[in-house]
């Protein structure tokens, strides 16, 4: 909840090495305030590394993740993720969002959960035990968690990987009212149906290397690389 705005944000020559790996190599982009960015691609292409280095889960090898806030301690306030497996405390749906107000020094942590839970359609649930929900609703909580928050950005890791159809709407839906609220989406995913739903803009990633960024209309509609096209054709890239 920073009221220190961090966007844009420039990212220069971007890269993550274990060992002789280049899990990620020298990626350059710009994230744009206000943006739904969709880093898409297969599996291993370096995604959740990106996100990962982005948020500041992970240092990187090389580059540099150049927000426009300097001070370290706004940019971690306005910025929250979702991770494809996320962590329930043992405690209810409620408890789960009032313990991330709490952290974040924020009063009248009631009020602002219910308010975060109501948004995302889970009140029923909020005397829940978290742990006892399904994967969908345990996904949705967290969303909750992050958008009680109010962050600037909200970065999420394949969200709805393992979710049935009606739970990847919900959490479709919850994205896009963040969006609308003002949030900037940097999310990660392999599905090009659920891409085509919510990016603004694509980043598609190959082997560790940013090999293509686009507006999304253009990128499906013509890619400019190889990798990008037969991705879209459902093509196994090696």
């Amino acid at each position: 909840m920073a009221d220190a705005k961090i966007l844009p944000l420039a990212v220069v020559g971007l890269g993550f090495r274990v060992g002789d790996i280049n899990v990620l190599d020298g990626a350059t982009f710009d994230i744009a305030p206000g943006s739904r960015n969709i880093v898409l691609g297969p599996n291993g292409a370096g995604k959740s590394v990106m996100l990962r280095l982005l948020h500041g889960l992970l240092t990187p090898t090389s580059g540099r993740v150049g927000w426009s806030n300097p001070d370290a301690l706004a940019v971690r306030r306005a910025q929250a993720m979702v991770f494809q497996r996320p962590v329930m405390l043992r405690r209810s749906a409620r408890e789960n969002v009032e313990f991330a107000l709490h952290v974040a020094g924020v009063r009248n942590v009631r009020n602002a959960a219910d308010l975060a839970l109501d948004r995302a359609g889970l009140m029923r649930l909020a005397d829940r035990p978290a742990r006892l929900c399904s994967g969908g609703e345990q996904q949705r909580i967290a969303l909750a968690r992050a958008w009680a928050l109010q962050p600037e950005v909200l970065f999420l890791d394949e969200p709805t990987a393992s979710l049935d159809p009606a739970a990847t709407n919900a959490i479709e839906e919850a994205v896009n009212a963040m969006h609308r609220a003002g949030t900037t989406i940097i999310m990660t995913t392999h599905d090009l149906g659920q891409a085509r739903r919510l990016a603004d803009r694509v980043l598609f990633l190959n082997h560790g290397r940013l090999v293509e960024d686009a507006p999304a209309v253009s990128f499906f509609a013509q890619p400019t690389s190889p990798d990008a096209a037969a991705f879209i054709r459902g093509e196994l890239l090696w």
